[in-house]
């Protein structure tokens, strides 16, 4: 007799897309780096509510990092070249590349992308509702 395994939990059946959507963070296989913070900005003047995605990005360019959306995923990438005509007495600082990805629900747009003081600043807005 074989038996379920438990991470197929009986009240799941038939959400094999919720599933996949659960598990694909966790094959990401992410580091920690760079960290980032989740806000969720409330209505302000004539903007609607939205979130936030902010990175720890110091010593990445705004031309280094690449922001991609493509079937509800948000993927970051920053990509640094190692400078070969330096010569460190001491290298604490090293050129990491990152990539983070991020899901959200596929009526949510990225508004803007800044970077400032060292951090990477993503707004994701849902559409605009249509005025009637």
């Amino acid at each position: 007799m074989s038996r379920a395994s438990n991470s197929d939990p009986p009240f799941l059946l038939g959400f094999a897309e919720i599933e996949r959507a659960i598990a694909r963070p966790a094959r990401g296989g992410s580091d920690g780096y760079p960290p980032y913070n989740i806000e969720r900005i409330a209505k302000n003047g004539s903007e609607g509510p939205r979130l936030r995605i902010t990175l720890a990005v110091a010593g990445f360019a705004a031309n280094q990092i690449e922001i991609i959306v493509e079937r509800e995923q948000l993927l970051i990438r920053g990509r640094q070249k190692d400078d070969r005509e330096r010569f460190h007495l001491h290298r604490g600082i090293a050129t990491r590349q990152f990539q983070r990805v991020f899901f959200f629900a596929e009526t949510m747009q990225v508004a803007r992308a800044t970077v400032h003081h060292g951090l990477l600043s993503v707004e994701l807005m849902p559409p605009e509702p249509e005025q009637t």
